[in-house]
């Protein structure tokens, strides 16, 4: 007897890839009607690996302050639990989306990288995330070890420049500049309000009035002061316009108040790019992220079976809380559009959806240095150490392993139709 198998296609090994294929594996799959064999999961993604690229501020100055081990975690490892007949971990990067044909292209990475595959699906999951500008802070389309070799560099970088200017006033830029303040100037005392004469010039380049965007005033004054006393010093009102690699190794920045800079090492942290470079561009936005139902996390020009969730969707303002919130919904809506749709792709569910609702409250935890920082829970200000207990003792190492385990997810999340 020949068994149609329908592919649940997830694009994406980071931290929404990684928790849909749990959680769908775990709660729907079992659920789903002749599940044994007839629904096949693919979870593609051109790292063997998944970088925890929250702790991305801490490994940047050093291995021996965030190992390796906790940043990096090894993907096949963690879904080898998963019988091969419904599982497959593929190690590609998807270069065209069919919506027509209901088939995504898979260009094979290590070993089989010179094959492609044509991968059709039942349902998709997009979740390829975003990229950052430096290689040091995301994946950029690569393997893992490409990330670990520009983080080692960096750590030889850092150890002879004497001038350091990081671009980016919100959470990366202000992490990342507290992390290389307090390892170079770290004999800065902690009593002190303010660092007099720090070792190295570590400068934090803000584009806008005011560091951290989404939280209050009164906190971006504080992580000024934070900051301060490791010896980083903001320039506000500054936007790096042009860069010049000048012949005797630094780095000549242009700004957009008129100044220029020159520097030993310069570090990017000014925001994200979608990607979504695979995806036809009349499901993207004007910003190139995806169209997505903002309640159902369908994507609905897409045509049936086609899902977004984490940070390429123009759904979310991002991070890991948005994700937790976002994957119960998400999977509630797939398993009801794969039970209509059992045997007639395009029938719909009956009765309502399930609906994602957006946290606007100010919430965002910023460590800076090791000991201190600011941030706000559901409009509540936090102090210092809770920041520092929450996220700052390890930038969150623990959450990462509940995702890439999937240990996070070990309980469905029940909803009832009345719960809107």
């Amino acid at each position: 007897m020949i068994v149609d198998i329908k592919n649940i296609v997830i694009l994406g090994g980071s931290y929404a890839g990684l928790s849909a294929a749990h959680y769908f594996l775990k709660h729907i799959h079992p659920s789903l009607p002749n599940s044994d064999g007839q629904y096949h999961v693919y979870l593609v993604d051109p790292s063997t690996h998944f970088y925890h690229r929250v702790a991305a501020p801490r490994a940047s100055v050093s291995f021996d302050l965030m190992p390796i081990t906790k940043t990096f975690h090894d993907i096949s490892k963690e879904f080898e639990r998963y019988d091969a007949e419904i599982f497959t971990f593929l190690q590609g990067k998807a270069t065209l989306l069919d919506t027509t044909r209901r088939t995504v292209t898979i260009q094979h990475s290590g070993v089989e990288k010179s094959k492609q595959t044509e991968l059709p699906y039942h349902a998709l999951i997009l979740a390829t995330g975003t990229r950052a500008h430096s290689s040091i802070l995301s994946l950029q389309g690569g393997g893992h070890e490409e990330v670990i070799e520009a983080l080692s560099n960096l750590h030889d970088e850092l150890t002879h420049a004497k001038s350091i200017v990081v671009a980016g006033g919100g959470p990366c830029g202000v992490e990342l500049s507290g992390e290389i303040g307090e390892f170079l100037n770290r004999a800065t005392s902690w009593l002190k309000k303010k660092s007099t004469v720090p070792k190295k010039k570590v400068i934090l380049l803000c584009g806008s009035e005011k560091l951290l965007p989404v939280l209050r005033s009164g906190l971006a004054k504080q992580a000024e002061a934070y900051l301060a006393r490791v010896g980083v010093s903001v320039k506000y009102n500054s936007r790096v316009e042009s860069i010049e690699k000048l012949g005797d190794g630094h780095t000549k920045l242009s700004l957009s108040n008129g100044e220029t800079l020159v520097c030993d090492l310069y570090l990017p942290a000014t925001g994200v790019t979608p990607a979504t470079g695979y995806i036809p561009y009349e499901l993207l936005d004007d910003q190139a992220y995806v169209k997505t139902n903002p309640e159902t996390l369908r994507v609905d020009v897409a045509g049936p079976g086609v899902y977004a969730i984490g940070d390429v969707g123009n759904y979310t303002h991002g991070g890991i809380m948005d994700i937790y919130d976002a994957i119960p919904v998400l999977m509630t809506n797939i398993q009801r559009d794969l039970l209509a749709a059992y045997k007639d792709v395009n029938a719909k569910p009956t009765g309502g959806d399930r609906k994602y609702k957006k946290n606007t409250s100010e919430t965002q935890l910023v460590p800076i240095g090791r000991s201190k920082g600011v941030g706000a829970f559901n409009g509540n200000r936090l102090p210092s150490l809770m920041v520092y207990m929450i996220k700052g003792r390890d930038y969150l190492s623990g959450a990462a392993v509940e995702i890439v385990t999937g240990s996070k997810w070990n309980k469905q999340v029940r909803w009832k139709p009345t719960d809107g």
